[in-house]
């Protein structure tokens, strides 16, 4: 007989309250009875970039959670399937039992955006089991991170789990003064905030890192963002730099231009590629 494939267990989250973070960001708290077996898997993960795979349903199908995947492919179209999307967990409140993911927003852009700007309380939805490969290491001198909105979740939440003698460096991308939030980052950590103001998305990034000297001691690098920014900054810090990819999490979220199918298909292309093809342990970024 051949063996059952195991799925992933599937955590079923009512929202309890959403709040602005930026202009273009929305947090939406969610809580329900699966808070403590879901804490759990993240406690177990023992990552900062923890992020879940969230599944939006068309309301007018009226799908019950959780949902049998392999069953609706049997009787659905492709287009009505949950569409799956992956967020960071931004935030966890043990007292209030309660998890907090922020959502960048572009009006009705998108599937995820829309949804959290107009996510009311009581609304359910899907999470897969939470993923990661992330934590800072405690091996090094310093800690780089580098991204921009999308990006912004797990560098704020990588951050805030530093100890507090910890060094480092954080360049974040963001529209305009507007768009920077409060992080609670240790003395010993820098956060420089970038403004496009309306410049190309990654650009005032690859300028300013373009700009510094090489780091003098060890470092763990934490990089994510645009596509053609992370392909570009990446034999910078890799190759130039000579940063191991034992010690990278690097990546592209998205690519501009791209809407989200296409960008995962292009993730099996030479375009989507970040990495040069060469033999090395398995990195540690996030797919």
């Amino acid at each position: 007989m051949t063996e059952q494939k195991r799925r992933r267990p599937q955590y079923v989250f009512q929202v309890v309250g959403t709040e602005p973070v930026m202009p273009h960001m929305v947090r939406v708290l969610f809580g329900g009875s699966g808070f403590d077996d879901f804490v759990g898997e993240m406690a177990e993960r023992g990552t900062t970039d923890t992020y879940v795979k969230i599944m939006f349903a068309k309301p007018e199908l009226g799908l019950i959670p959780p949902y049998d995947l392999d069953e609706l492919r049997g009787r659905l179209a492709p287009e009505d399937m949950p569409a799956q999307r992956t967020y960071t967990i931004r935030k966890v409140d043990h007292a209030a039992r309660v998890i907090a993911i922020d959502f960048v927003t572009h009006g009705d852009t998108g599937i995820a955006g829309p949804w959290a700007e107009r996510a009311r309380i009581g609304d359910e939805i899907v999470f897969s089991s939470p993923g990661g490969g992330y934590a800072p290491s405690p091996e090094v001198d310093e800690h780089f991170l580098l991204g921009d909105e999308s990006a912004l979740p797990a560098i704020a939440a990588a951050i805030e789990s530093l100890p507090r003698a910890a060094r480092g460096r954080a360049y974040i991308e963001v529209e305009s003064a507007d768009d920077e939030i409060a992080i609670d980052a240790p003395e010993g950590v820098e956060v420089f905030w970038l403004h496009r103001d309306g410049a190309t998305y990654g650009s005032v990034m690859i300028a300013a890192v373009e700009a510094l000297a090489p780091p003098s001691g060890s470092v763990d690098v934490f990089a994510h963002g645009e596509r053609s920014a992370m392909k570009r900054l990446r034999p910078l810090i890799h190759n130039e730099w000579g940063i191991p990819r034992s010690r990278m999490s690097y990546s592209a979220y998205w690519a501009a231009g791209r809407n989200h199918d296409a960008f995962q298909a292009e993730k099996r292309t030479p375009v989507g590629q970040i990495f040069d093809a060469e033999p090395a342990a398995p990195p540690i970024w996030r797919a």
